[in-house]
């Protein structure tokens, strides 16, 4: 597999969900990570990106409520989403992020919808 994010679904505003990715070694190994959401009529935005040594940034908006994470031996990147707004409602997906070049580096894969609504 490239790239395949799951752990999507649909919570009310203030739940949580956690998202997993699993991507193929070629894309993950030394790579910086990260998660991109696209949420209708919008452009795709990363939102939380993490490099091979774990440090981690945010996109302001989910700043103190998404958490980045991965397992460097699994070649699995998770975003713990607490909090949830109707905002964040999106197709989430992952991917290797060229931070210089502020671009995805690989293909895009399937994504999972997350839907926040009461």
């Amino acid at each position: 597999v490239q790239l395949q994010a799951s752990g999507g679904g649909s919570v009310q505003p203030g739940g949580s969900l956690t998202l997993s990715c699993a991507a193929s070694e070629s894309i993950f190994r030394r790579k910086v990570m990260g998660w991109y959401r696209q949420a209708p009529g919008k452009q795709r935005e990363l939102v939380a990106t993490i490099t091979s040594g774990r440090n981690t940034k945010y996109v302001d908006s989910v700043k103190g409520r998404f958490t980045i994470s991965r397992d460097n031996a699994r070649n699995l990147v998770y975003l713990q989403m607490n909090s949830l707004k109707p905002e964040d409602k999106a197709v989430y997906y992952c991917n290797a992020v060229d931070l210089i070049r502020d671009r995805p580096l690989g293909s895009w894969g399937q994504g999972t919808q997350v839907t926040v609504s009461s």
